[in-house]
C-alpha cells in the first residue's frame, strides 16, 4: 500500500497489474474500506490488462481524517433540505468533493483518464466523475447505486435501519455481528453469500485497520446532502455499463435501472441472488460481464 497526495488531501491506495495497462479506478462505498475489495476480483481485472488502483476515499480507512468537522445530524439535513435550505453548504464535504478526489487521483497517478467503477456511494461518486470531470473517464460502471433521483424508491425500511444500526458498546466484535446481521438483510441469497465467519473475520479486520466513526457520519452526511445529478446524466457520453443484484434491499433494483435508462446507450445487467454485498461466489459472474464490456470499449492510458 502507498500514500498519494491529491485535491489537498493524502490518499492511502494499492494497485496491481502493469503499470502501462489501462488504468481502472475502483471507488468504495459508505464507509467501506479500500480492503473490502475482494483480492480475485482485482486480480481478475489486471488478468484481463487493466492496472487496478484501490483506495480508500476520505475520512475512511487511512486517508486524510475530517477531524474536528460535525456534520448536522441526518435528520436536520432532511428538514433542510425539505425547507429549501442549501445543506450542501452546512456539510463538511459532498459527493463532488469526493468525486473530485477521485479525479485528482487519476492524474497523479500519471494517467490520463480511467476506467471507473464504484459500487453504492462509490456508484454515486463515479457517476459525478463522469458529469463533473468527463476527461478524466474512459468508461463509467456504477454498481448497486442510484442516480438521486427522489423519485425512485430507495431501499426497504429493514435494509435501511441495518445499514444505519449502531452497536452498544463499540468492539470490533460488537461490529462485526452488525455486519452480520446487516448482510442478512440486504446480502445477497444464502446460495451465494459469504459465510458469517468470513463476514465477521473481514469486519473485524476492517476496524483494526481503522475505525473512524465521525468519518462514516460526514460521508453519510455528503450523501444526503449533494444536490441531486439525475437530471444531467443524460449528457454522459462514456460507454456505460451500469450492474445491479436483484436481491439488492438497500439499492433496490429500479435504481439500477434508472441510471441505464438515463445515460444513452447505457447497457443494464440485473444479477440473480446477488444483493448489495461483494461475496466471492458472485465474482465470476461479475467479470464475465465487467471483462467483455472493457474489451468492447479498449483505448490506450
Amino acid at each position: 500500500m502507498a500514500r498519494i497526495r491529491a485535491n489537498g488531501i493524502e490518499i492511502e491506495y494499492e494497485e496491481i497489474g502493469a503499470k502501462n495497462d489501462p488504468l481502472m479506478l475502483l471507488v468504495m462505498g459508505f464507509s467501506g474500506q479500500m480492503t473490502g475489495w475482494p483480492d480475485s476480483f482485482k486480480r481478475g481485472l489486471a488478468d484481463a490488462g487493466r492496472r487496478v488502483v484501490v483506495f480508500d476515499n476520505r475520512d475512511i480507512g487511512l486517508s486524510t481524517e475530517f477531524t474536528g468537522k460535525t456534520a448536522p445530524s441526518p435528520r436536520d439535513i432532511v428538514k433542510g433540505i425539505t425547507a429549501g435550505e442549501p445543506m450542501h453548504e452546512k456539510v463538511p464535504y459532498v459527493l463532488n468533493d469526493m468525486a473530485a478526489d477521485a479525479a485528482a487521483l487519476i492524474g497523479e497517478l500519471g494517467a490520463d483518464k480511467a476506467d471507473i467503477l464504484g459500487v453504492s456511494m462509490g456508484g454515486m461518486i463515479v457517476q459525478l466523475m463522469a458529469l463533473n470531470h468527463p476527461g478524466r473517464v474512459r468508461s463509467l460502471i456504477p454498481v448497486m447505486t442510484t442516480s438521486g433521483d427522489p423519485s425512485v424508491p430507495m431501499s426497504t425500511p429493514e435494509a435501511g435501519a441495518a445499514l444505519t444500526a449502531v452497536p452498544e458498546n463499540r468492539t470490533p466484535e460488537a461490529i462485526a455481528e452488525l455486519a452480520v446481521q446487516g448482510r442478512a438483510v440486504y446480502g445477497s441469497h444464502p446460495d451465494v453469500r459469504g459465510s458469517d465467519d468470513d463476514i465477521r473475520a473481514a469486519s473485524m479486520a476492517a476496524t483494526r485497520r481503522s475505525d473512524r466513526p465521525e468519518g462514516v457520519a460526514r460521508q453519510y452526511a455528503a450523501i444526503l446532502a449533494q444536490p441531486r445529478w439525475h437530471d444531467r446524466l443524460a449528457t454522459v457520453a462514456h460507454p456505460t455499463l451500469v450492474l445491479h443484484g436483484a436481491a439488492d434491499t438497500l439499492i433496490l433494483p429500479a435504481a439500477g435501472a434508472d441510471i441505464a435508462r438515463r445515460i444513452p446507450g447505457a447497457e443494464f445487467e440485473l444479477i440473480e441472488k446477488w444483493g448489495h454485498d461483494l461475496p466471492e461466489a458472485m465474482m465470476p459472474a461479475l467479470l464475465n460481464r465487467i471483462v467483455p464490456f472493457l474489451g468492447r470499449n479498449v483505448a490506450t492510458a
